[in-house]
């Protein structure tokens, strides 16, 4: 069974900076390219950032130099560290995995930043 569970949100300053956990039990875990997504109230789910079963990694233009995604393969493992944090960078976040074009999703992480 495919479990993700996010850990690490909470409530921040701006210009602060917090570090995401996903921990997983993907079977396989090396092999596949792991994201990062957000969600605010309202909005549809974006991709925050990726990372691929080679360590390639993508952003998106609003957190690219700001946040860092990276991966543990041996502890199934998946971080977004992410700093210079703004008040809109608050939503929740998700951790998510496509397997056999199935796609797996975490419980999710509030992430609330402060003017």
């Amino acid at each position: 069974q495919v479990q993700l569970v996010e850990s690490g949100g909470g409530l921040v300053q701006a210009g602060g900076s917090l570090r995401l956990s996903c921990t997983t039990s993907i079977p396989i875990f090396s092999n596949r390219a792991m994201g990062w997504y957000r969600q605010t109230p309202g909005n549809q789910r974006e991709l925050v950032a990726s990372i691929s079963s080679t360590g390639s990694t993508d952003y998106a233009d609003s957190v690219k130099g700001r946040f860092t995604i990276s991966r543990d393969n041996a502890k199934k493992k998946v971080f977004l560290q992410m700093n210079s944090l703004k008040p809109e960078d608050t939503a929740v976040y998700y951790c998510a995995v496509q397997i056999w074009n199935s796609d797996y999703w975490g419980p999710g992480t509030q992430v609330t930043v402060s003017s």
